[in-house]
Formats: C-alpha cells, structure tokens, sequence
C-alpha cells in the first residue's frame, strides 16, 4: 500500500508552486512541504530511525511540526503526538509507554522539560530548522497496509492514557471519507486553530487537506476575531473548531460583522457536543451551515456528521460517514433496534490497529469486528445517530478529553487529601468544568491557589480542576467504591474556584 504521506509528494510534483500551508501569515508551497518533509525524513534515517521505530512529537501549531510529521510517516516511523503543554512526567510516561526512541520538542515544551528534574531517558532534538541532510529518492516508503502511522494518547476509565495506534491506510481511508461526506472540490480551503497532536486537527483537517491537495491555513493560538479575520482574508471555504471556538467567535464585537466571509460554505465542529443555540447564532450570524459530527481519536476521526445542504435534526449527530457503519449493542453486545438506548459501535477501516502494548484493553473494545465506543446513543428510523451519555467517566473540557482517574491519582498523593473524586460539571463557555470532590484530613485546611500551583507542576494546565469542592466524607457503596453518581453535581460552584464545604455526607443525586 501507498505511504499515507504519497499524496503529499504526487501533489507536489503536479502543483509545486501552490500554497499548501499557511501559518501565521507565513506562506509555503506544496513543493516547499514536501521538501522541508523530505529533509526531515533524511534527519530521521541518518539518526538510524526506520520503519516502525517511534518518534515522540511534542509542539505547538508551526511549520516545522507538519514537515517533521510528514517526515516520520514518509520513512514509515509512526508518530506519537501529545499536547505540547504536557509537563515532563507526562512526557515521560508517553516516551516509556511507546518506546519512543527520539522526542522532538518545541522551544516551550523542552524547556519544561529542562526546569524539571525528570529527565527524559531518550535523545532529544528541538523543533527547529536542522541542518541539511541527505535526501533518499524512494521516499515516501512503501507500508504494508496495517502499518502503523499514528499513536495518539487517549482516556478511559481504568488505567493510565491508552496510545491509539492508527494505520496508514486507517488515516488516507478518513480523509477520503472527509471528502466525500462533505463534498469537497478542488476549490476547497481548510483554515483552523485546532491543535494538530488531535485527531480532529491531525487527520479530519491535515491529512483531509493533503489528501484533496487543498491548502490549510492554520493559527498557532485560537483568537475568535483573529480566525474570523484571516478566513476572510484568504478565502476560507471549510472552517473548523470545537464548540468553545464557535461560541467565541458568535460573541465577537460588531467589527466581525463587516468581514467579507462569502467564501466561507461549512464550519465543521467536533470534540464534544455543540449546543444547538450556539449553532444557530453563528449560521444566523454569519450565513454559513455548521456541521456537528461525532467521531473519536480511536476511528481516525471517523463517525457521523450531517450532510451539507440536507436538512437537519437539531442536535443529532447525522448519518454514518461514507465507508462507515453505526449499530447500537446492548450490555450482552446484541444489536438493538432504531430507538433504543445502548453502546455506539463503529465498524469501518478507519479502526484503530490495537491500543499500544495492551493486548486485553483492544480485546475489551471489540465485539467482532466493531468498535465499541463506550458512548451511549440511539439510530432513529433513518439511520441518524443521537448521542446521549457517555458511559465512561470522561470529562470533555473545551473539546480536550480528561481522564478523572489520573487527577485522582495525583490528589491522592497530596498530604492534605483523604479522599478524592474527580467529575465533570456543566460549563456554558466550555461545556464541562473539571471539579475535585475531596475530604481532608483531620484539622487541615484548603489553600486553593496554593492547590492548584501544586497540581500544575504534576498535570497539564488543560486538566488541572478549575474547581474544589469540600466534603466530609465521599459517597460510597457496600464495598467502600466511591459512588460518583451520588455527588451533587449542583452543588458545585462552575464558576470559578471555590471551596464549598457541606454540613454532612454528599447528597444524593
């Protein structure tokens, strides 16, 4: 099978002088990615990095990350993308777990790393120009077709962070789904400040885009009229975001009014559930149709979305992708029928190969050859997906998933804490807030800043609990399990932070 970096290289071989890449203004061809990627694949091999081998990249929105990604997967190195703002043991365990045998870093992510004192066992190179390298002429290399291309990190509900593992012919198959389930054309333009160690930004934009031989414009930092202003600028067609992206962007003041956004025909929206009222402003406001899917890291991104031009139902889902299917299962993994509640699963090529070294956790998400999501939902009459619940405890904090069991992990640590739960509570700007529910010991006292300084230097920013709720003792069941369920999710404050304390037990919900 054809590398999934070929397109890449066929497009710049056709259309060398076109713009590929926009970041920040700054522009570059297709025949500039592709050699900037090409350099990047000649650094790889001279380092001994070969097919299969992992390369850990750790930065933000640039250049440099799309030609260094591109460079791994054209010598048949797989990827191991994580946030950039991931604190050095975070780092660690990533890099041990894949067994990554290079990190490139950015200039932010690696001084982290160097003001730590966690040292990163493996060689560790900056996310700057390098020097020249010898470029090889068979690249990109052949892969077979369940290759590994991509190991994304991802939550569940036991466990440290599962790396997804997705192939190449995983990745070229959503993109080709992308483009038909929205009818792209070569007329297309892709523009975005998604992260790209996401799948969203990763494969359902990057990948989709190189595929089509579109260009992306990419912003380093989301800023609501910053990104409004540059899809004007440069004739957007395709925008996409998360739902906090959206509500931003419809609160922005009356000078996003006067852009000229004609261009724009579909804002794409993914990683948590959109609030219907949101999308109604932005298409009131700015005469575009936004399209809510659902997909996950383990799909490739792949799942259902609305069709363009179609009428919708508000607050569903859509129809399957092309090329892929929807079932709901029940708890003895029978197939139900339209209208019933139970498990999503997904059967499509675009399925993860395995969760990296975890032979048992792959053989739990399956029932055949579907994927079993772990979200609950239901197919109406027309094949339309309606998600309703999530059976894991996952908290989705502005489009970034939250493992609760590794915060409370790490609160338990703290000399102060007895006892810790971590939940998700509803959030309009961000749709949940993260809170940790905790009991503590006998005559200590909650310093919330200082709290939160302590988890910052032990977790990501984008997970560390905005809000502490304090309880004399947690919910608990007749086998002393914390019972989530239990906690008053309105007696939290979402507000900011807060410490609440109760006069007895956590109430029932």
């Amino acid at each position: 099978m054809s590398n999934a970096t070929q397109a890449l290289w066929d497009h710049a071989e056709a259309r060398p002088d076109v713009v590929a890449l926009r970041v920040d203004g700054e522009e570059w061809t297709f025949g500039d990615v592709r050699r900037a990627s090409a350099q990047w694949a000649g650094r790889l091999l001279e380092a001994g990095i070969g097919p299969g081998d992992r390369v850990l990249l750790a930065a933000g929105t640039r250049a440099d990350w799309v030609f260094a990604y591109h460079g791994i997967l054209a010598v048949g190195a797989i990827a191991v993308t994580v946030n950039p703002d991931s604190t050095a043991h975070e780092l660690a365990y990533f890099l041990d777990d894949s067994g990554a045998a290079l990190a490139l870093l950015g200039d932010r992510t690696r001084e982290r790393v160097e003001q730590s004192d966690r040292v990163l066992d493996v060689t560790v190179w900056t996310l700057d120009p390098q020097q020249p390298a010898a470029v090889p002429s068979d690249l990109p290399r052949a892969v077979d077709p369940d290759d590994g291309a991509v190991i994304m990190y991802t939550s569940g509900t036991t466990g440290q962070p599962k790396g997804a593992q997705l192939t190449h012919h995983g990745i070229v198959g959503s993109a080709r789904s992308v483009i038909e389930a929205i009818e792209i054309t070569g007329a297309d333009h892709f523009g975005t400040a998604l992260p790209l160690f996401h799948v969203f930004g990763q494969v359902t934009i990057l990948r989709t885009a190189y595929e089509a031989g579109l260009p992306v414009t990419l912003m380093s930092r989301f800023d609501a009229d910053g990104l409004l202003t540059t899809a004007a600028r440069h004739g957007v067609t395709l925008l996409a975001g998360v739902p906090t992206m959206w509500n931003a962007m419809v609160n922005t003041g009356p000078e996003s009014d006067a852009l000229d956004l004609s261009a724009l025909r579909l804002a794409l929206s993914g990683g948590a559930g959109l609030p219907t009222q949101v999308a109604q402003r932005f298409e009131e406001r700015f005469g575009c149709q936004i399209i809510a899917g659902y997909g996950l890291t383990e799909t490739s991104g792949a799942g259902a979305c609305p069709r363009p031009g179609v009428p919708h139902k508000p607050e569903s889902a859509g129809e399957a992708w092309p090329g892929v299917e929807l079932a709901i299962f029940d708890l003895e993994r029978n197939q139900l029928p339209p209208g019933e509640i139970g498990e999503i699963g997904i059967r499509c090529e675009m399925n993860l190969k395995s969760y990296w070294n975890r032979p048992e956790a792959t053989a739990r998400a399956w029932h055949d050859d579907w994927f079993l999501t772990g979200d609950l939902g239901r197919l109406d009459e027309d094949g339309c997906l309606w998600v309703v619940d999530r059976i894991k405890d996952l908290i989705i904090r502005g489009g970034y998933n939250v493992y609760p069991k590794e915060l409370e992990e790490i609160l338990y640590t703290h000399p102060d804490v007895l006892e810790a739960a971590v939940v998700g509570v509803p959030d309009e700007r961000l749709g949940e807030e993260i809170a940790a529910v905790i009991a503590l010991r006998e005559g200590r006292e909650l310093d919330v800043p200082r709290m939160q300084a302590w988890m910052a230097e032990r977790i990501a920013p984008y997970k560390t609990p905005r809000i502490y709720h304090v309880v004399p003792a947690l919910p608990k069941g007749s086998t002393g399990k914390i019972l989530k369920r239990e906690i008053d999710r309105t007696q939290v404050d979402a507000q900011g932070f807060r410490t609440v304390r109760t006069p007895g037990p956590v109430p029932a919900s």
